[in-house]
């Protein structure tokens, strides 16, 4: 389906990338150098996309959610980096906190003594 919403001219690269799970830009840079090496070849089966494939209604599921993804590519959708880092940073912090809370339990005395119970 085209998306017009995300689309610059008649939303069919847009509809492209959301239907491969890729970036707009990507495919677009990959039509435009279709276009330039192949005459009007693509400019052809662009127009025939534009008039076969489906306009995208708007759907309210489809507004950007606060529960963001890290790229697993490049060219992938995904959060900001320094979103990214600050959310991993904050995951590490508590990892690092409950880490040390295991530490200090296994060398206190009452790991000691709980390990010794469970001998008997």
């Amino acid at each position: 389906m085209r998306d017009k919403a995300k689309g610059k001219i008649a939303g069919v690269c847009a509809g492209i990338a959301e239907y491969f799970n890729i970036e707009v830009w990507l495919v677009r840079i990959i039509a435009v150098t279709a276009l330039i090496f192949s005459s009007s070849f693509v400019a052809v089966i662009y127009i025939a996309m534009w008039f076969i494939l489906d306009e995208k209604k708007p759907n309210p599921a489809d507004q950007p959610s606060h529960h963001l993804g890290v790229k697993t590519k490049v060219w992938q959708a995904g959060e900001p980096p320094q979103r990214a880092f600050r959310d991993i940073n904050q995951e590490f912090s508590e990892l690092e906190q409950s880490l040390q809370r295991i530490e200090r339990y296994i060398t206190s005395n009452a790991y000691k003594i709980d390990r010794e119970l469970d001998r008997l």
